[in-house]
């Protein structure tokens, strides 16, 4: 049941927000209020309003990445996780029904504000939902419980967006613009957010070790966080496998927030195209998941991982030599998306249930995370950070591309420096004289 409801919080919580909102209604909706012009903010003149949204995006990654360790490592010390889950939720769903109030160039602010906090709830929100995965499924489930978690989260999140794009597609049909009906469709994910997870919150287990923490436990949080650090120092293929995670964070991440801009800036492709490409990638996704976890039960996750990173850095490839004048060019961007679609899943479910296998025996499982977590948002930072930097000096987002496809080929490296093992469990001593076999 546990295992059910987990799967269930990601059908409604990760992948409708991500996809709705990170990926496709969003980003559509404030490339088109912002087309040719100038955005004020912060006293700041921007000529590359999508350069603006990738550095407030970085912003929120950075935040999340220093600030969910401490909190992780407080929750672990009070056995107290899912209460740190409900908060985030909350100031997520809560900024993502804001996001109404964003109706034009005078209200940037409002959408730049919101996406902030909308991205730090949910962001934030999966540190601790991440850390339930070792807790529900023991570890020769946890490729194939990920891997079904993701793919329920594909389903769910075609469900809600496919409402939101008939309305936005037909908006005559409600009496309403279609601006209208994008801003309808941002309260509509943040009520769906917020309503699954009750369900979620009435059901899931807490503080599953019955600590009983003392007085004092924000300093003792950062204690507990300074020993998981340690810890993990320990530990040459966790150590390792972070370094290489760190590399797939910056690609994958960035890619996937961008798609949509970059089809509409850099391709000039209309919304009709971008969101079939949208759809594809998550129709797509739900194979390549699936696909993906019996590889890896059958040839170890490493060999699967490294399969996917060679995918996607093909994919970068075919990114950067696409261009408008290319004829057919909404073809060959349907094509990548499919490619994009069948590895996007893939990584993503491999590298959770991957780091998960290689956690040592541990009632610290948010701690843990958190440093998974903070290594992937530290990626995003420089990925996203780095794609307005090129675009704001080069005029261009094809460039940011091949350099993304390099970080990708470190990840490779990285990973195969890694000592093989087709189970990934590895016998090692942690600091606390446990033993993991």
């Amino acid at each position: 049941m546990a295992t059910f409801i987990l799967l269930l919080q990601e059908k409604k919580e990760n992948s409708v927000y991500s996809l709705v909102i990170g990926t496709a209604v969003f980003p559509l909706y404030y490339s088109n209020i912002t087309e040719g012009a100038t955005v004020s903010f912060l006293g700041t003149e921007w000529d590359h309003p999508d350069a603006l949204y990738s550095y407030a995006l970085s912003f929120s990654f950075l935040v999340v990445a220093f600030m969910s360790p401490v909190l992780s490592a407080i929750a672990d010390y009070t056995g107290n996780k899912k209460r740190f889950l409900q908060i985030f939720c909350w100031i997520g769903s809560l900024s993502v029904m804001s996001l109404y109030f964003f109706e034009g160039i005078d209200t940037v602010w409002i959408g730049i504000v919101f996406t902030i906090l909308a991205s730090i709830g949910f962001w934030s929100s999966i540190v601790f939902y991440n850390a339930y995965l070792p807790e529900v499924a023991h570890p020769e489930d946890q490729d194939r419980v990920s891997a079904k978690g993701f793919i329920l989260g594909y389903t769910g999140s075609i469900i809600l967006l496919i409402i939101n794009l008939g309305m936005i597609l037909k908006p005559e049909l409600l009496g309403i613009t279609s601006g209208a009906a994008s801003q309808i469709s941002f309260v509509m994910v943040g009520l769906w957010w917020l309503g699954f997870a009750q369900i979620t919150f009435r059901r899931l287990p807490n503080n599953i070790f019955d600590k009983k923490p003392e007085k004092d436990y924000i300093w003792k949080g950062f204690k507990e966080l300074k020993i998981v650090g340690n810890e993990i120092k320990n530990y040459p293929t966790l150590k390792r496998f972070l370094y290489a995670f760190f590399s797939l964070s910056v690609g994958v991440q960035t890619i996937i927030l961008l798609a949509t801009i970059f089809g509409s800036t850099e391709l000039g492709l209309g919304t009709v195209n971008l969101i079939i490409t949208v759809l594809l990638i998550q129709i797509v996704a739900i194979f390549g998941a699936w696909f993906f976890s019996n590889i890896s039960e059958r040839y170890g996750n490493f060999k699967a991982l490294k399969v996917t990173v060679l995918i996607w850095v093909l994919v970068c490839l075919a990114a950067f030599n696409l261009h408008k004048e290319l004829p057919n060019v909404d073809v060959l961007f349907y094509g990548l998306g499919g490619v994009l679609g069948l590895v996007l899943g893939a990584i993503q479910s491999l590298t959770r249930s991957t780091y998960s296998k290689l956690l040592p025996e541990t009632e610290d499982h948010a701690t843990y995370f958190s440093f998974y977590d903070a290594t992937e948002k530290i990626g995003i930072v420089i990925g996203m950070f780095m794609f307005a930097f090129l675009e704001d000096v080069t005029g261009s987002m094809r460039n940011s591309v091949i350099v993304i496809a390099g970080f990708f080929v470190v990840g490779f490296v990285l990973l195969s420096m890694i000592p093989k093992s087709k189970n990934t469990h590895f016998t090692i001593l942690n600091a606390r004289g446990r033993i993991k076999g």
